[in-house]
């Protein structure tokens, strides 16, 4: 359910851009997700259908680009790319360690692109 103020926000920033470019139509939204977010695809599709039925970006898609995570060793400083499922079990390839990494991504959610007329 935390998909509706995030897609309510999401096409705010979106029909503000658009009134100050002066477009008239929304025909697409790239999203940048991170992977830590939690937010489900298909329910920020059906809110932002819901939630734009009225405005210029009525019909508008929306592209979901699931990003990864990024951590670094708290170590040896080495940059790791993981995902969710193997977060709990993350070892650092460099010196092995199990702890203490710090998220560098992976919880942010963010407007990449969008294409309007």
């Amino acid at each position: 359910m935390h998909e509706l103020p995030v897609t309510e926000k999401i096409l705010d920033i979106a029909l503000k851009h658009a009134a100050m470019n002066g477009a008239t139509r929304i025909h697409s939204i790239t999203l940048k997700v991170g992977g830590l977010t939690d937010l489900e695809d298909t329910w920020l599709q059906h809110y932002f259908d819901y939630l734009s039925k009225e405005t210029i970006a009525g019909g508008a898609k929306l592209i979901i680009i699931n990003d990864g995570i990024r951590l670094r060793c708290g170590g040896c400083k080495t940059m790791i790319e993981t995902s969710k499922e193997k977060l709990q079990d993350e070892q650092c390839p460099h010196c092995s360690a199990t702890q203490g990494f710090t998220i560098l991504s992976g919880r942010e959610y963010f407007i990449e692109e969008m294409l309007a007329e």
